[in-house]
């Protein structure tokens, strides 16, 4: 499953227990500025537990990301529920649509959730958002079934690709694994 969103790319793949979370550190202004080359878009949360991966507009993707953290706190780290729990907020809203994806993952669950109130489960345990989600997906697919590659491998190799193929993702990478 993927989405597109200008700006970065986020790739995430369960493996063998291991879940890890890429993203590459590329901040865009507009369609022809690199306005900064190492931002962080992954980041663990819920004292180290749970690991999420941000795309689309700062702003709002920091707001997804707190609301999310705060569903966490609520449900006491209980991913599918805190993920299920912030989309009915949001649709009860119907004014407020934020412009942003999180890929979320615990030791057990991968989920995508985006602002508008949508819950994805990938079904291959490989997703990816963002510009270059498309490409480092395909990446991570073909390795995962080709190869005896980590999910940590698999995610640098795939956010590789990305990068070499997007203008909107760098190489300057942000890796966590759960």
């Amino acid at each position: 499953m993927t989405v597109l969103l200008k700006g970065t790319t986020i790739c995430a793949v369960k493996k063998d227990g291991v879940t890890a979370v890429g993203g590459d550190g590329q901040v865009t202004l507009g369609e022809s500025v690199i306005f900064k080359g190492n931002a962080v878009k992954v980041k663990r949360i819920y004292d180290g537990k749970v690991v999420v991966g941000f795309a689309g507009s700062v702003s709002d993707a920091f707001a997804l990301s707190e609301k999310f953290e705060e569903m966490l706190q609520k449900f006491s780290g209980n991913l599918t529920r805190a993920a299920v729990e912030l989309a009915e907020l949001w649709r009860q809203d119907k004014a407020r649509r934020l412009e942003a994806m999180l890929i979320t993952a615990d030791k057990d669950n991968l989920l995508i959730v985006s602002g508008t109130g949508d819950v994805i489960e990938p079904e291959s345990g490989v997703c990816a958002i963002g510009s270059g989600g498309n490409y480092a997906l395909s990446a991570a697919r073909a390795l995962l079934e080709n190869t005896d590659l980590s999910a940590e491998e698999i995610v640098r190799k795939s956010m590789k690709i990305a990068a070499d193929l997007c203008v909107f993702t760098n190489h300057n990478l942000t890796v966590e694994t759960v």
